[in-house]
């Protein structure tokens, strides 16, 4: 009886391993699993710098089927200095630096604030806009939470895995995690929640008179801070990145494409800072 135990737990270890085998993502052979200093000759080779991004207008967006938007234009600068081609990849935010660590996408360029936290993990180039995290409530609402504290026992709606969700989280708000930075503030003007906490520079862009979210209104910043590319950790591509940005500022790249986005007031002196 042992034998034929033991035999029947052999032919189920087989089927084990070979369904597992069978489970791979169809993307497991686009990763790259060498060190982030291969990155710039990977990119040459190829012939591509694939961006990861999100719908997070004016940064990334679609028009008529094409990615644009500020880091939309500047990635493909980078790109085109660089001698290749821009490719866009819409990513799942909540797992960016998961996707940049194993090669699916080469940086990530989409509005990332830049933090303690994602240093850790990867290489964060130089801040090129200032940013901060800001209330987005109903115009109904606005006048009678206008402070971050008056705030605190309201539902709030955050992008999974964003900046927003870890303040929210360290002060322990109640709140909802969404897929974009988009649907949280869809969600506010689905009354879904009670108010968002978002980049401002979306925020004000969705809000403005005109725009999708107009009925909804910014309230009060819980935060500063400032935005970067997101690169793997110590990849070659993190100096080039910060020579590019560097340039970009001081020929009137960076600025003449923020007056076109409407963020002219966002843009930070790289030369001076960095």
């Amino acid at each position: 009886m042992k034998i034929k135990q033991i035999a029947i737990l052999a032919l189920l270890m087989v089927v084990i391993v070979t369904a597992l085998g069978g489970c791979k993502s169809g993307n497991n052979d686009d990763r790259i699993l060498v060190s982030g200093d291969a990155d710039y000759d990977r990119i040459k080779d190829k012939g591509t710098l694939v961006v990861g991004v999100t719908d997070f207008a004016p940064m990334d967006y679609k028009e008529d089927g094409n990615w644009v938007g500020f880091d939309a234009e500047l990635s493909e600068a980078f790109a085109k200095s660089l001698g290749v081609e821009v490719q866009f990849v819409e990513i799942d935010w909540d797992n960016k630096v998961s996707l940049l660590e194993e090669g699916y996408i080469d940086c990530i360029w989409n509005g990332m604030t830049k933090t303690d936290e994602l240093k850790r993990s990867i290489d964060c180039s130089d801040a090129y806009l200032s940013n901060s995290q800001v209330i987005v409530l109903r115009k109904s609402d606005a006048k009678q939470y206008d402070t971050p504290e008056a705030c605190q026992h309201l539902l709030f709606s955050v992008e999974a895995g964003s900046a927003a969700e870890s303040i929210l989280k360290e002060k322990k708000y109640r709140y909802i995690t969404c897929s974009s930075q988009k649907e949280a503030i869809k969600s506010v003007s689905d009354k879904k929640s009670d108010a968002a906490v978002i980049d401002i520079v979306m925020a004000a862009y969705y809000t403005d008179e005109g725009q999708q979210f107009d009925e909804l209104e910014l309230g009060a910043t819980v935060n500063d801070e400032a935005l970067c590319i997101g690169l793997r950790k110590e990849s070659s591509l993190t100096e080039k990145a910060n020579e590019f940005l560097k340039k970009a500022y001081s020929d009137g790249t960076i600025n003449t494409l923020a007056e076109k986005y409407g963020i002219e007031s966002a843009v930070i002196n790289i030369g001076e800072n960095h």
